[in-house]
């Protein structure tokens, strides 16, 4: 048991799994805490080597079915209050697989609450990856937020570095970018002092799509890379499919919808590369997306696909499906039903707290009336998605919206001309606008970051950009350019990677 768990932090987890369950089965008649210890861990392993075979076996030898003497199925004793805790979690995560939510929701929230009254990391990390499972995601959140509390007054925090994972994880499912981004950057620094090299590859894709609508497209592929450099040695597809994902959003992003559908292809069709059976469904709106940005023909195989997402959304996994199934069909259907599935997909999006997808489906609507020369109503969709991406910190993305809000006939926000009127007006994003003006007032890096909830790092790349396109090379002609009736401008903050900040 010990070489599994060993190998479940860092190593092939498919030989974890083996190891576990094993260990799983041995220890059944003589240690059923630690048999069902190792059934647990077995069941992590399978998860993330995307083995969905090796999961439900994994959970039956969580409580195996007693036989009867005579060889037929015995009746369960149902006064053993831990058989029936063991049996609910078991037959809960089978009805999870199989999509029935409602019974799910039935047998695993008993078992959600007994285990957030256990204060302990190991366990409010279990009822945190229940709730991700049953796409509750505030409660997620909660009770992940209450494992990280518990788990950095431990003096051993074993745990943290996946209870940041999970966290992240779950704060990227409800567009939290800017948070995602904090907590697996610490989950990265707390992997480090005590190496788990699959954690810090599940980190590491995490940061890769928070950096997909929020940072330069250099910055996903380190973390990618990073993410599938171990995922591939270990069999990690978990990690592997977040990572591609990421690399096709970024690819999406910045303007590339055919690099885009050419590497979700694989991933969301059915063959050997398909993604993590319990992942893979949530790239297939990227996908369809990136099909129809770049001219792909709308196929059996597209709209089979979409028939796919739309049944998992009807399961209630995920909140904000449901408006995105209607953005694909509109994007995909004859002009004659694509607005009315436009605005269907909007009125859903009102109904739930999802700013970025929201935000997406503006601008595809805004996209569609735009190129059937309607500019007044584009420019209605396309302003609402600027201010939607803001407002979840998708800086890539703002840049795309405020891109077609020009091309519509419209520039959203303008930096003042300088007094001097030795150049014509340049356009910034609202973001960019209000790190620029920050530190024309003498802001540091580190300040912008706090004001704005984001990382310095995004400061520095926004500076650069700042920078290029106002033709400035220093803080101080920065200030000049934008302030000028302000005294001098306090230098300091500090310097973007590789630029040339004074």
């Amino acid at each position: 048991m010990t070489l599994g768990l060993r190998l479940l932090r860092d190593g092939p987890v498919s030989d974890a799994h083996n190891l576990l369950l094993l260990a799983s089965r041995t220890l059944r008649t003589t240690d059923a805490a630690r048999s069902r210890e190792a059934g647990v861990h077995a069941s992590l392993a399978a998860w993330s080597g995307g083995d969905r075979a090796g999961y439900l076996a994994a959970l039956d030898a969580l409580c195996p079915p007693v036989v009867a003497p005579d060889g037929g199925p015995e009746a369960e004793d149902g006064h053993d209050p831990v058989e029936a805790f063991w049996r609910a979690y078991r037959d809960g995560m089978h009805s999870t697989l199989h999509g029935d939510f409602d019974r799910a929701n039935a047998l695993l929230g008993p078992v959600l609450n007994v285990l957030k009254t256990r204060q302990e990391a190991s366990r409010l990390l279990s009822a945190g990856t229940i709730a991700l499972m049953l796409g509750d995601l505030a409660a997620a959140r909660q009770v992940l937020g209450l494992a990280l509390a518990t788990a950095r007054s431990d003096p051993a925090p074993t745990f943290l570095p996946r209870i940041l994972e999970h966290l992240a994880y779950a704060e990227l499912r409800e567009g939290r970018y800017h948070q995602a981004r904090v907590h697996a950057e610490a989950g990265l620094e707390a992997a480090a002092e005590h190496p788990q090299s699959n954690v810090t590859a599940g980190l590491s894709a995490v940061l890769a799509l928070a950096a997909s609508i929020a940072g330069d497209p250099s910055v996903v592929a380190m973390h990618a890379q990073s993410a599938l450099q171990i995922a591939h040695a270990h069999g990690l597809s978990q990690a592997r499919t977040l990572a591609e994902w990421a690399r096709a959003r970024a690819d999406l992003g910045h303007g590339n919808p055919e690099h885009a559908a050419a590497r979700l292809a694989p991933l969301v069709r059915a063959g050997p590369r398909q993604g993590h059976f319990g992942l893979w469904m949530m790239a297939v709106p990227c996908y369809i997306e990136a099909a129809v940005l770049a001219g792909h023909d709308v196929d059996a195989d597209v709209e089979h696909l979409i028939g796919q997402y739309a049944r998992w959304a009807s399961l209630g996994a995920d909140p904000q499906a449901p408006a995105v199934v209607l953005r694909c069909r509109a994007m995909v259907a004859g002009d004659e039903r694509s607005e009315d599935l436009f605005t269907a997909a909007l009125a859903r999006h009102e109904k739930v707290d999802s700013p970025y997808e929201h935000a997406r489906t503006h601008l595809a609507y805004g996209m569609w009336l735009r190129r059937r020369r309607r500019p007044v109503e584009a420019r209605t969709q396309l302003r609402r998605a600027v201010m939607g991406f803001d407002q979840c910190g998708a800086d890539v993305w703002t840049e795309q919206a405020d891109a077609e809000l020009r091309a519509a006939g419209e520039t959203l926000t303008a930096v003042p001309t300088p007094r001097s009127g030795t150049g014509p007006p340049t356009s910034l994003t609202p973001q960019q606008l209000r790190i620029a003006h920050s530190v024309a007032r003498g802001a540091t890096n580190r300040e912008v970051a706090r004001q704005l909830s984001i990382s310095t790092r995004t400061v520095e790349y926004h500076l650069r950009n700042i920078f290029t396109q106002l033709g400035v090379r220093s803080r101080v002609a920065l200030a000049r350019h934008l302030e000028p009736d302000l005294p001098p401008v306090r230098t300091g903050g500090r310097l973007p990677s590789g630029g040339r900040l004074p």
